[in-house]
């Protein structure tokens, strides 16, 4: 795992590698900002309100989540444009961990702001419609997809508990109950932000835990890859053949004199050549 860019967020989350224009994108969601990091060098854009997910729409439109609404983004302007609103009259609460699924639709979490219990749910739009899918939730993460579009993964609902949520194969909803997948309530490193790959193993980063897990869909604790950062947040597959692991990290929580000794903390890292990744499939709007 090597330095991928030296700023350091506060609160780093919700990694995309853009398939069509080949850049990693990222939010520090405590601080209103999102990142970049392309060939002409660093970019970054600081918003009014909290962000925390995105996914590609073309090559240069992102749809991307803040605390009340779903956002048309341009990346070669700057402007935004408002897609439907997602718990706009409510205060309390701002968007967490998403990511789209392969029908073109967009799953996003919710929680409180100072992470109150039960206080989040789980959405999903697709083709114009944003439904809630679960009620409450502690601090939704871990959204992904298996690649045979059998299930998606989610975590937030139970604590340190992933759970496999099967999905009807027509348009993506879910279709009967989720069941447990991963119970890592007695492990150190709490799941958080998660991606799958070809063979459909899911990629865990583990808050508090300094790693990345990978898990083979038969639930196999198969590796675990070591991250210069404590509060590890979402892994992202990219690079140019899809086969480099970026991951996001925060500072939140960390107290100061560790921050100085280990200066990945907040950091993205990558690392390279890990597995086969897929591309993250487009949002239809």
């Amino acid at each position: 795992m090597k330095l991928y860019d030296h700023r350091i967020c506060t609160l780093g989350e919700g990694p995309l590698w853009h398939p069509l224009n080949n850049t990693l994108y990222w939010f520090d969601i405590v601080e209103k900002k999102m990142f970049g990091l392309t060939d002409a060098g660093p970019r970054e854009w600081q918003f009014d309100e909290h962000y925390s997910a995105a996914g590609w729409v073309d090559e240069t439109t992102l749809l991307i989540a803040s605390e009340t609404a779903l956002w048309r983004f341009d990346l070669t302007t700057g402007t935004r444009d408002h897609v439907i609103a997602l718990e706009a009259d409510k205060p309390v609460t701002r968007s967490n961990d998403g990511r789209a699924d392969p029908w073109g639709g967009f799953w996003i979490g919710t929680m409180g702001k100072a992470a109150e219990t039960g206080a989040g749910a789980f959405y999903r739009y697709y083709r114009g419609d944003l439904r809630q899918l679960i009620p409450t939730a502690d601090i939704p993460n871990a959204i992904c997809f298996a690649p045979d579009r059998s299930c998606a993964y989610y975590t937030g609902v139970e604590l340190g508990i992933v759970m496999r949520q099967p999905l009807e194969q027509e348009n993506g909803w879910p279709d009967g109950p989720p069941t447990v997948f991963i119970d890592l309530r007695d492990e150190d490193g709490a799941p958080d932000g998660a991606v799958t790959d070809t063979d459909g193993n899911l990629w865990l980063a583990r808050w508090g835990g300094a790693c990345v897990s990978c898990f083979a869909p038969d639930r196999t604790h198969l590796r675990d890859i070591s991250v210069p950062a404590l509060q590890v947040t979402c892994p992202a597959f990219g690079g140019p053949d899809l086969r480099d692991l970026y991951v996001t990290s925060a500072t939140e929580g960390i107290a100061a004199e560790n921050l100085a000794r280990h200066p990945g903390n907040g950091r993205t890292h990558v690392a390279l050549n890990v597995a086969q990744g897929l591309p993250e499939p487009q949002v239809i709007l």
